[in-house]
């Protein structure tokens, strides 16, 4: 059985039982694994006595034992501050006084995070359009993300009002979004409605995973075309969990290409996951007029895509003598 954490104190504490194959681990590199911080975050927490082995202090290095209680309690979090302006270029496709739609570069982080406090669209846009949506300050204008490494478009509120309306939209599933995956091998089906629940894995915590209990996650599959040892397809979200194709991609046996957490970092020379968010389509909250949006594979991947054609063109040729 897996070690599993319970809230039974309250939010920010956890009380484990040390599951047997767990027995011999440090024990900051068994609190990093079970509450999902890092491990120099979780060396931290033992030194500063935010943790406690069979209810007395210990130290990071002390080896853990199969049975014994291990309880950590997680610091409230700083409170994050609010995002900065910054020079920085940034690619806005549409812009009105309600919302702008952007289309964001792989690298690039939708807003600030921990150990993340620049460098990001939320900085850029603030700088570009002066004005966005502050129903969280901490996250000014953002609707729905994008993984720092994907690239592709996303709808932006620059109104408290737009923001509402956008994200109704998006929980009714009114609006729509399309990606394009490249998956590793010959995908057996034409068109696929995945439904698997979605939360964070149990022993990696830093990874999400088909889990059952989950949130619910649903894609739909749709197979565009068949390449040397890969399938390009379009994935239509049905819901928005992190890192749903590619959870739903490595659940179904075929990762995204490319992908370093969930398939085989650097797969064909790529340098990210080869996923890009190609086509958005809502209604706009003010006017009611249907807005559709699309956006051309950026060059990395389109290099990727015409290699493997050529290489089937290649392949076909040689059958053909």
């Amino acid at each position: 059985m897996q070690d599993k954490a319970r809230a039974d104190l309250r939010p920010s504490e956890f009380t484990l039982s040390v599951a047997p194959h767990a027995a011999g681990q440090r024990l900051d590199a068994y609190v990093a694994g079970a509450v999902g911080v890092s491990r120099s975050k979780a060396k931290q927490l033992v030194l500063s006595r935010h943790v406690t082995l069979d209810g007395k202090p210990a130290k990071p290095a002390q080896v853990v034992r199969a049975g014994q209680v291990v309880r950590v309690t997680l610091p409230p979090p700083e409170e994050p501050p609010e995002p900065v302006p910054e020079d920085l270029p940034v690619s806005v496709v549409y812009e009105d006084d309600d919302l702008a739609v952007v289309d964001k570069p792989a690298g690039l982080a939708v807003h600030p995070g921990a150990g993340r406090p620049r460098g990001t669209l939320v900085n850029a846009l603030l700088a570009r359009l002066g004005r966005l949506s502050r129903m969280d300050p901490t996250r000014p204008g953002i609707v729905h993300r994008l993984d720092k490494d994907t690239s592709g478009l996303l709808v932006v509120a620059k109104t408290e009002e737009a923001h509402r309306a956008l994200s109704s939209q998006i929980a009714r599933r009114a609006a729509q979004r399309w990606y394009l995956a490249l998956l590793r091998g010959q995908v057996p089906w034409e068109e696929r409605t995945v439904s698997a629940p979605i939360a964070r894995h149990p022993v990696h915590r830093q990874r999400m995973a088909v889990v059952p209990g989950g949130r619910e996650a649903t894609t739909h599959f749709r197979v565009l075309e068949h390449l040397a040892g890969y399938t390009l397809v379009e994935c239509r979200l049905l819901t928005g969990r992190t890192h749903q194709i590619r959870v739903h991609a490595r659940f179904v046996g075929h990762p995204v290409a490319g992908d370093p957490v969930y398939g085989r970092r650097g797969e064909l020379g790529l340098a990210r996951q080869f996923l890009h968010a190609w086509r958005l389509q809502f209604t706009h909250p003010r006017t009611g007029q249907v807005m559709d949006f699309t956006s051309p594979l950026p060059p990395d991947l389109q290099e990727v895509l015409e290699s493997l054609r050529r290489k089937r063109a290649t392949g076909s040729e040689k059958e053909r003598r």
